[in-house]
């Protein structure tokens, strides 16, 4: 099939290198010039593993042409459904700015004016329930003059992917699922990932937009609080002298509970889980039920960095001192700095008066756009020299080599927020939950 995919970050632009993938043709539409020389050159304009391999294959000159990108809302006329893949920032209550995505969606539909034929458009954006049906597709229609289900399909297909690991999730997926309202929009959709289903063997779930919107929200926010409560139950486990790692390994047998997501630690960020929790929490809350599970993970959530730092106070005062942050992205994998824990903790050490130096393998110049006064070194080393204490936030493999480096510390104490590093008897090693 011929698809239209716009916006080009995270969700967009690895959507569009796997479906050409999948064979078909696809344009990526974006409004950033540098963006669409980027993958039109066929390399990456974010940092995901796999994705450059994809777009060198399918965009730029040496490609197989299935995919290309320009700044020209024109390029959908040409093709047969289009994915909106634009963001939905948060604001300070926790709901959503659906601005980007309903200018977005009034382009869209003026330049629809100009098809007659029928045209399948698909949300991607994470929204929350009823958007697509109450406000969306009223937008599309008005900026048209078409009817969904009369020339015009609207659908909804949430996206599962995680930050580092994008292109495999998309790949490999757990399940697909098919929101729409009129039959003609499920079928384009399901014509679209039809080469994804017999390649993955991933089962697909048939549902409504309302729903569709729903489950992606209740993805996030049970994986969300499953991350809280073992966060919860790794700090009963710390203060009765119990290693939490233990604890969840055997429970994790279970296959009620499962092993994944039982990883405690210093606690959950990025883009997706801090803002879709407080998305469907708002939305609940402006229909009159206040979560008290969701709230409480997010409550938990938030005082994890400042039980790592509790720690670290425990044995030194950091005050006047050089203390190292070891990861700045969210999560390995990735240079989003987005919700990082990093970021708590940074501001947690500014305020006890230490002089921070951080490092990340590939997260430092988007930390430093937070953070222009501290330091930055090139290296783990050189960020643990003269320190008077290390935290590790982010599980990158390569903390989980450090050794001798650690000698090179003015005191060796080590709080370890991702069980990456190994304790030995030359540091003085703190796990946050064991």
């Amino acid at each position: 099939m011929k698809i239209s995919v716009i916006g080009s970050g995270y969700v967009g632009t690895t959507i569009a290198a796997c479906f050409a993938d999948l064979g078909h043709e696809v344009v990526n539409i974006d409004v950033d010039a540098d963006v669409v020389e980027t993958i039109n050159t066929g390399e990456t304009p974010i940092h995901e593993e796999g994705l450059p391999d994809l777009l060198e294959k399918h965009a730029g000159d040496d490609g197989t042409g299935r995919l290309r990108a320009t700044t020209e809302y024109d390029a959908l006329l040409e093709t047969d459904v289009t994915f909106l893949c634009l963001p939905t920032p948060q604001y300070d209550d926790g709901s959503i700015d659906l601005s980007i995505v309903e200018t977005g969606a009034e382009q869209l539909g003026e330049t629809l004016q100009r098809k007659s034929d029928w045209h399948t458009v698909v949300v991607k954006s994470t929204v929350v329930p009823g958007t697509t049906d109450e406000v969306l597709t009223p937008v599309i229609e008005s900026a048209s003059g078409r009817t969904a289900g009369e020339g015009l399909g609207v659908g909804m297909n949430p996206e599962f992917l995680r930050e580092g690991t994008a292109v495999a999730d998309f790949l490999d997926p757990d399940k697909i699922v098919l929101g729409a309202d009129d039959d003609r929009a499920r079928r384009d959709m399901r014509a679209v990932f039809a080469p994804l289903e017999e390649q993955a063997d991933a089962p697909v779930v048939e549902t409504d937009t309302r729903t569709a919107e729903m489950i992606k929200y209740a993805n996030n926010a049970f994986l969300a609080a499953k991350v809280s409560l073992i966060n919860d139950i790794g700090n009963i486990c710390k203060e009765f002298g119990i290693d939490a790692y233990e604890v969840a390994d055997a429970i994790g047998l279970d296959d009620r509970i499962s092993d994944q997501f039982l990883r405690s630690g210093v606690g959950w960020g990025g883009s997706c889980f801090p803002k879709d929790v407080a998305a469907i929490i708002a939305a609940a809350e402006a229909n009159g039920y206040e979560p008290p599970v969701l709230e409480a993970a997010v409550e938990l959530n938030d005082r994890q960095p400042e039980r790592l730092l509790e720690l670290l106070d425990a044995h030194v005062d950091v005050d006047g001192e050089r203390v190292a942050v070891l990861g700045l992205a969210f999560k390995p994998g990735t240079d989003d700095t987005r919700n990082s824990r990093a970021i708590e903790v940074i501001e947690g050490l500014e305020a006890r008066g230490a002089r921070v130096v951080g490092y990340d393998p590939v997260a430092t110049e988007n930390m430093r756009a937070r953070f222009p006064d501290i330091d930055y070194a090139e290296s783990a080393a050189a960020a643990l020299e003269d320190a008077v204490g290390a935290v590790v936030v982010t599980g990158w493999d390569e903390f989980a080599a450090l050794d001798d480096e650690f000698a090179a510390m003015k005191t060796p104490v080590v709080v370890d927020g991702r069980r990456i590093v190994e304790p030995t008897s030359e540091i003085t090693y703190e796990g946050l939950t064991w």
